[in-house]
């Protein structure tokens, strides 16, 4: 099976031998060392059961922890350079925010200025869910669109611990919130990019966190975090968040329904949980119509879904046909559109079957490490364990959702974040009270588990390995330099962006912020003689270069047109 886009499993498969050779260490050492591990082991659960009525405490020390350690660690990993199609859509946004807008007018070049996965008719905008672009906007206010990233993660961190509160024993809690800041904050492309992930993982956790409490104890404010958890997932990720709240919402209703169980009158219920719901949700309704209405110029047309019928000819879902090929104004965009998605899948069930190699490789990378594996005695008990049935459900639907579309990556599966802890913390729970005989063997595997993460993530931060995605955390500098060189020159300048032949259609270098003209740097695309000719003399205030980034990506000098062009 040759797959057209196959996974790098490399970085996957180094890690392997080195958590063979860690495992074997820690098992050793436990064995011959067993009261000392035992007495260490004490010591640490003592520590943390100190802390199990200091909840607020706790929280805030996992927030802080994460801009913190992330800071401390910029000489092995700078400030993340934005190199994916998504990354530059999204700092659109925030830059938009930014300067206190939800779209901005088309530009009179917008065929020369054409981006991916940005609209320009009828305003120019990203096609995404507004809630990443906030975010990056409240660290572009304070400073870097990469703050806000830190901001959310921090938040992300604190929410799964809160929602875990619910479910698990207070030491327990913290430990799964720990589990979360090593797994995803610190080496991991959510806080070395700027595609996201850290919003949905917070909805997702707020909701099932609130669900939790409201079913034990309903109250106001439980309820308003779950309306929050679902618009945080509405405009985040709304497919994978419909997914994921669909079971939620609908325990919750019948629970609402069932009579006298709660203790509450079914008015008491609806009065307490309902209408301080419906208030948010109503709210944010609103103004996804308002923030829609302004991008698209209909209340019910989603930016994506504009996006989606003005370029994409490839099929979203497995089971939809493909489009007739479009034309295209350039030709990178014919190629990715024409060419790339089209060639990912074809319809056939090789297609489908690299597809499916490709999110698991990227899914267990994401989520996962080899040490967790040796969890998995423990997750039989927690996959019989009634409580868990409804996050079992939420999984398993957001799982399935993820494998019909073409197009995922883990992110994309953020709401989930929260019941993969869980669910493996409960697992733990579970080993530590399997043995045989005296032999505590499965304390054992659930303290090797949780070492080998953490080993795992020492180890990825001594490398300077910053994920198995390596392009979305190393981005190509090669356009900041010539960004910051020019802005450095007097003047306003005019970039020509020169493809060669073999481009690789996801290195592009085409984008622009909201406010175009007053940019002292324009990126722009070599067309044709015609479209090129009108660029030039609308910037003709501006001194044009030329770049070429597939022949050399320091290349910089004054523009002149093509050879062929020259001979005519």
């Amino acid at each position: 099976m040759i797959c057209p886009d196959p996974p790098d499993i490399g970085p996957l498969k180094q890690t392997l031998y080195f958590t063979l050779v860690g495992a074997g260490v820690f098992f050793a050492l436990q064995i011959a060392f067993a009261r000392s591990a035992a007495r260490i082991s004490t010591a640490i659960w003592r520590i943390l059961g100190a802390v199990r009525s200091k909840p607020v405490l706790c929280g805030l020390l996992l927030f802080c922890a994460v801009p913190l350690a992330r800071v401390a660690l910029l000489p092995r990993f700078p400030v993340p350079v934005p190199g994916i199609h998504d990354e530059f859509s999204y700092l659109l946004m925030s830059d938009t925010f930014a300067h206190g807008r939800l779209s901005n007018p088309p530009h009179p070049m917008w065929i020369s200025l054409e981006a991916f996965h940005i609209n320009f008719f009828p305003r120019y905008a990203s096609m995404y869910p507004p809630a990443q672009g906030i975010l990056l906007a409240i660290g572009q206010l304070l400073g870097n669109p990469w703050i806000g990233v830190l901001l959310s993660c921090g938040f992300m961190v604190a929410a799964v611990y809160w929602m875990l509160l619910a479910w698990l024993p207070p030491r327990w809690a913290l430990l799964g919130g720990m589990v979360v800041w090593l797994k995803f904050c610190l080496t991991s492309y959510w806080i070395n990019s700027y595609w996201g992930g850290a919003a949905g993982a917070a909805g997702g956790a707020l909701l099932i966190g609130a669900l939790a409490r409201i079913l034990r104890e309903p109250s106001v404010r439980d309820a308003l975090l779950f309306a929050l958890g679902l618009a945080i997932l509405a405009n985040s990720r709304p497919y994978e968040g419909l997914l994921f709240s669909l079971p939620a919402v609908l325990y919750l209703l019948w629970w609402l329904l069932r009579g006298e169980a709660s203790g509450l009158s079914f008015f008491s219920r609806c009065r307490i949980v309902l209408l301080p719901m419906a208030a948010v949700l109503l709210t944010t309704g609103v103004a996804v119509a308002i923030y829609n209405h302004d991008l698209t110029g209909e209340a019910l047309l989603f930016p994506e879904t504009l996006n989606v019928r003005t370029y994409h000819t490839a099929p979203m879902f497995l089971f939809e046909p493909s489009k007739p090929p479009l034309q295209y104004h350039n030709q990178q965009f014919e190629e990715f559109y024409n060419g790339f998605e089209r060639e990912e899948y074809d319809h056939t069930w090789e297609s489908v079957k690299c597809l499916v190699w490709l999110k698991t490789v990227r899914f267990f990378s994401a989520f996962s490490w080899w040490g967790m594996i040796l969890a998995l005695p423990g997750l039989y008990f927690a996959l019989r364990d009634p409580r868990l049935r409804l996050p079992w459900i939420m999984l398993a639907l957001v799982g399935l959702g993820a494998y019909v579309v073409v197009w995922s990556n883990a992110h994309y599966v953020s709401p989930a974040t929260c019941i993969v802890v869980l669910l493996y913390i409960q697992a733990l729970r579970y080993l530590r009270h399997t043995r045989w005989k005296s032999w505590r063997w499965g304390t054992i595997l659930a303290r090797t588990s949780v070492l080998l993460l953490l080993a795992d993530t020492a180890t990825a931060v001594v490398r300077k390995q910053c994920d198995t995605f390596y392009w979305t955390c190393q981005g190509d500098v090669s356009r900041l330099v010539v960004q910051k060189k020019l802005e450095a020159l007097p003047g306003r300048h005019l970039v020509m962006v020169r493809y060669g032949e073999d481009h690789n259609i996801h290195d592009d270098w085409v984008f622009n912020g909201a406010d175009i003209d007053s940019q002292k740097v324009v990126w722009a695309r070599e067309i044709d003689a015609e479209h090129d000719a009108k660029l030039l003399d609308y910037f003709k205030d501006r001194k044009a270069w030329l770049v070429t980034p597939d022949d050399d990506n320091t290349y910089l000098a004054p523009y002149t047109p093509p050879p062929d062009r020259v001979e005519r």
